[in-house]
């Protein structure tokens, strides 16, 4: 067919494919140019999961009476007049094509009114068409109904699911926008009948009484609170405990300067930070803000809005990983009474079903068990390597103790602190210590505990001193192609710190002549190839310090006490006060936990006393 320029009506509906992919997709569109009016309450209601009916209303700042018809036009926007905006741009919406897109597949009727304004008006579209602007009943803010979603691209709406699935994604997408602005009172219903709302928060217990509603009930049990600036990059929210770890990253958060994004690199550098403590296989829960100068992040990478790309990528990685792992490196026993619960304690039911017992922890504190989950030892049947001589670190701990008496005595007469861990009672099948505190008990892994010990002075030892080499007397050659050689030769120099010493030994040939002892022998060409791609890809390289971390971590599982070895008193209270000094000690390096505690309290509800 000839060149020739498409009606508008086609335009349109090929513009409606990139922004409306389903009803959330609309929900999101008109739910963020509210946040743009300024609005300080917005409410939203669905029939048919959003297929029938949507109707979003807001307090925001409202539209003119003569430009209602002007914002159903293409890329016509109020945000946005000039190149120099469209780089610092700091609206969720910018583009103008959310509204004329959504009026091309659907009946679409806008109401706004103008504070200040005598009267509200409106403007209905059809097919794209707009109607005559004529009076309607508003108080203040916009009002926008969309009817009929797809009703005349028949060919899209037979791919949408039911409308409990599509309520399900107007409901996850409502929450991500509603956790976006704390400041904002939102409020979702079904055919009238509302299904959640939030009122607007002012600091952080309001705050976080909202993500009960928001995300998960238990999300705070054990979440560590953050909040650093540097550099001119600021991260705050909720970091979810480790050993809440879910088989789906779908309780995943993450906002840049407010925006709502599923970013690949800031995945990547929370990976990062959850790597020493993160359970194999599971993924962490988080609610996170990034904040950072608008020239420097770029939000029109994307069609949907959800990708951004960073002008410095390596600082934002850099920052937000050594952030998120310096806040995990607390998880360790503390005095503050706080530690993580089983889940049975956490939640149980009573006999007839009448009352359910949550027992919460405050943000920040403690840490939980994943349900149901019951690892085996890690490296089990390894064998043994020279243990620590615990008696001797008994004679030389003060807070060894014989028995249990102690920390009664103590408590009671104020003379010392208790430790947060207590003193150790008995050890249980050889396996598990039993330690009795101020508060009540704890019960501690004594294998996954020693073992977080022995690495993290494994990794102390090895950043305090160079990364011990090995020398190859024949260099090993590494084949990567002509291209990627080119490519390749000026990242060399970066490898230096984590121990490879690499060079071009050839048009398409690497050379690798020292490599860092802590890798062992393994695949040091997959290693470079790895190392260098993600140099190329981000500027920065934690495939090395992995592998390094990763064979410091099978040492210490080698080196740690095994299960079945008997404890004497002082060695088991001698681990205690390890892990009360190490960081990370709430969980192994596999991520499991290493102890639970149970209050007296918690005692009580599970045998039911005083009921």
């Amino acid at each position: 067919m000839p060149i020739r320029v498409l009606p508008s009506h086609l335009v349109n509906q090929i513009a409606a494919g990139e922004v409306v992919e389903r009803p959330a997709s609309v929900v999101k569109e008109l739910v963020e140019n509210a946040l743009d009016a300024g609005a300080r309450s917005i409410d939203v209601d669905v029939e048919q999961g959003g297929t029938a009916r949507i109707v979003v209303t807001d307090d925001g700042a409202g539209i003119e009476a003569g430009e209602l018809a002007l914002a159903l036009e293409r890329h016509a926007t109020s945000k946005i007049d000039s190149l120099e905006a469209l780089e610092r741009v700091a609206t969720l919406g910018f583009r103008g094509e959310a509204l004329p897109s959504i009026a091309a597949i659907s009946r679409l009727t806008l109401s706004s009114r103008r504070l200040g304004a005598e009267a509200a008006a409106e403007v209905a579209a059809v097919d794209g068409r707009i109607g005559a602007s004529r009076p309607a009943a508003l108080a203040r803010g916009t009002r926008v109904e969309v009817r009929d979603l797809f009703y005349n691209v028949p060919a899209r709406r037979k791919f949408l699911k039911t409308a409990t699935t599509e309520l399900g994604h107007v409901g996850a997408t409502m929450a991500r926008l509603a956790l976006s602005r704390p400041d904002v009172a939102f409020r979702l219903s079904n055919h009238g009948r509302k299904l959640w709302s939030v009122d607007a928060a002012i600091g952080r217990a309001a705050a976080e009484r909202r993500l009960l509603v928001l995300v998960e009930p238990d999300f705070l049990d054990g979440a560590r609170y953050v909040e650093y600036a540097a550099a001119g990059l600021r991260l705050e929210g909720w970091l979810g405990a480790p050993t809440h770890g879910r088989a789906q990253p779908d309780r995943q958060y993450a906002f840049v300067n407010g925006r709502p994004v599923k970013d690949r690199l800031l995945g990547q550098a929370l990976r990062q930070g959850y790597r020493d403590v993160m359970f194999h296989g599971r993924h962490p829960a988080y609610v996170l803000f990034l904040t950072l100068d608008p020239a420097q992040v770029d939000v029109n990478a994307h069609p949907t809005k959800l990708e951004v790309r960073f002008r410095d990528s390596r600082l934002v990685f850099d920052f937000v990983s050594r952030t998120v792992a310096t806040a995990l490196a607390g998880t360790r026993p503390s005095g503050d009474g706080e530690g993580p619960v089983p889940r049975a304690v956490r939640d149980s039911t009573f006999a007839g079903g009448s009352e359910r017992l949550l027992v919460r922890q405050q943000a920040g504190l403690g840490l939980g068990l994943p349900g149901g989950q019951t690892p085996g030892e890690s490296g089990a049947r390894a064998p043994p390597l020279p243990a620590i001589d615990w008696t001797e670190l008994a004679s030389r701990d003060p807070l060894a103790a014989p028995s249990a008496l102690v920390v009664r005595s103590e408590a009671r007469a104020g003379e010392r602190a208790v430790p947060p861990l207590g003193f150790a009672l008995a050890q249980l099948h050889a396996i598990y210590i039993l330690s009795e505190t101020a508060e009540g008990l704890a019960l501690i892994d004594m294998h996954a505990a020693h073992e977080r010990v022995i690495y993290e002075r494994l990794k102390a030892d090895h950043a305090r001193g160079e990364i011990p080499r090995q020398v190859l007397l024949v260099p090993k050659l590494i084949e990567v192609g002509a291209v990627e050689a080119e490519a390749f030769e000026p990242l060399l120099p970066e490898l230096a710190p984590y121990g490879l010493v690499v060079d071009r030994a050839g048009p398409s040939t690497l050379a690798l002549r020292e490599y860092p002892v802590a890798l062992g022998e393994k695949d040091m060409a997959g290693v470079v190839r790895d190392a260098l791609a993600e140099l190329g890809e981000r500027g920065t390289t934690a495939r090395v310090a992995e592998g390094t971390d990763q064979r410091l971590a099978t040492l210490a599982c080698h080196a740690a006490v095994r299960a079945s070895r008997p404890l004497s008193i002082p060695e088991m209270n001698a681990l205690l006060r390890d892990m009360e000094r190490t960081d990370r000690a709430d969980q192994c390096n596999h991520g499991r936990p290493t102890w639970v505690r149970l209050t007296l309290a918690d005692l009580d509800r599970l045998f039911l006393r005083g009921r």
